[in-house]
Formats: C-alpha cells, structure tokens, sequence
C-alpha cells in the first residue's frame, strides 16, 4: 500500500508551522491538522517529538540554497558560509532545533560537504582542514543564535540591534568607556555587515594557516 504522505511533506509542513507559530505551535495535532488527517496517523511516519523536531532541523538545512563553485577557494568558502547563515536566519523560530539536534540524513550534509570541499582547496591538512570546517561552522551558527534566538527573532531585527545597542552603550556610559564606544559603532551597522566582517576575519586566519603549512618543512597535501 503506497504511503500517503512522504517525510518531505511532512517535513515542509512542520517547518511551515514553526515558522508561523513558533516551536510552541508544533505538535503532532497541529501537524496533523495540517496535512488534513488524524494525529495517530503521523505515529506511522514519525517516532515521537523529538524524531519530529530532528525533521524540522533537517529541514532548514536542507533548504540551504549553495552558490555555484569558481576557481577561488576562499570566495567559495565566503559564499558557501555566507549562504548557509542566510538559509538558517530565514528560520528564527527553528534555530533552537537546528543548534541543539544532530542531522542523521544524507540530505542535510550538502552544505556541510561543500564548505569541506571547498577549504581542502586551500591545501591544508587535515588537523587544519577539521579546525577551519569547525570554526567556519561556529560563526555561522553563533551568529544566527545570537541575533535570533532572542528577543531579535521578529521583523525589524537591525533596527531592534541599534535599540539594544544604544540601550548598552547609555548603561556602559563613562565606566565602561571602550564599551560604549563600541555601542555607538554597532548603532551604525546591520546583522549582515557584522557577520560579514567576522567572516572576512576568520578567513584571513584560515588562509595564513594554509600559507605557512604549504611553506613549512616536510609538509605534504592532506590526506583525502
């Protein structure tokens, strides 16, 4: 007997809940009033909540949209780590599950397989090639939860950073001077110039680790 509904489906439409109601909103009622059948239904599907909520991870990973590779290690890894940040900020209320649920279906790993293809361009070894996939991945996914996993998460994000940011740099005032420097800087920027510049500088520390190793004594090509 052919199933009717597939995981994808199910997937779409729970992310689609999470999107519009938040993590609060889903459940396997809502879900099932969704898809227009019966919350036992989906028990053929789907073990229990925490299976449901490893789908919506996947979910918004998956939906990833990956730029086309050129013949610049490092401009790929900018534009692979780029839209990867992109394609988790356009979840807010699903961040908490892509941060703390492990992916285990292939079809999640093609971001990940691309920022890994494109930084063994740059001829580090593997230790290396671990530490700068690893780091590139903390960014990416620090930067989402600390602009959206908060009080950030609705519409108008950058114009609710500047608030908050003047709030800290009127708190910081005299005692805190370099502080409130810095407040009234971040005042003038957006969620997307920080992380870019956060990038820019992670990059620059990945590839002067790849120059000195392919400058260093003995060393050969990683093993792949």
């Amino acid at each position: 007997m052919r199933p009717r509904f597939t995981i994808d489906e199910i997937q779409t439409a729970a992310l689609q809940i999470v999107d519009r109601d938040g993590l609060a909103g889903l459940s396997m009622r809502t879900l099932a009033a969704a898809l227009g059948t019966g919350a036992m239904t989906l028990y053929n599907y789907v073990r229990d909540r925490d299976q449901l909520e490893e789908l919506v991870a996947e979910a918004v990973i998956a939906s990833i949209e990956l730029p086309g590779i050129g013949g610049d290690w490092l401009g790929d890894v900018r534009a692979i780590a780029t839209a990867m940040w992109q394609g988790v900020r356009a979840h807010p209320n699903a961040i908490p599950l892509v941060l703390t649920r492990r992916t285990v279906s292939p079809s999640s790993y093609a971001a990940a397989e691309g920022l890994v293809d494109a930084l063994s361009r740059g001829n580090l070894d593997d230790t290396a090639l671990l530490g700068a996939f690893r780091a590139v991945l903390s960014l990416v996914m620090g930067s989402a939860q600390v602009e959206l996993a908060g009080p950030l998460a609705g519409a108008g994000r950058d114009e609710q950073q500047r608030h908050v940011a003047a709030q800290i740099g009127a708190l910081a005032s005299d005692r805190h001077r370099r502080l409130a420097a810095l407040a009234v800087v971040s005042q003038r920027s957006s969620a997307t110039a920080d992380f870019a510049r956060a990038l820019d500088l992670l990059l620059v520390g990945i590839q002067a680790s790849a120059q000195a190793l392919t400058t260093s004594p003995g060393h050969g090509p990683a093993v792949r």
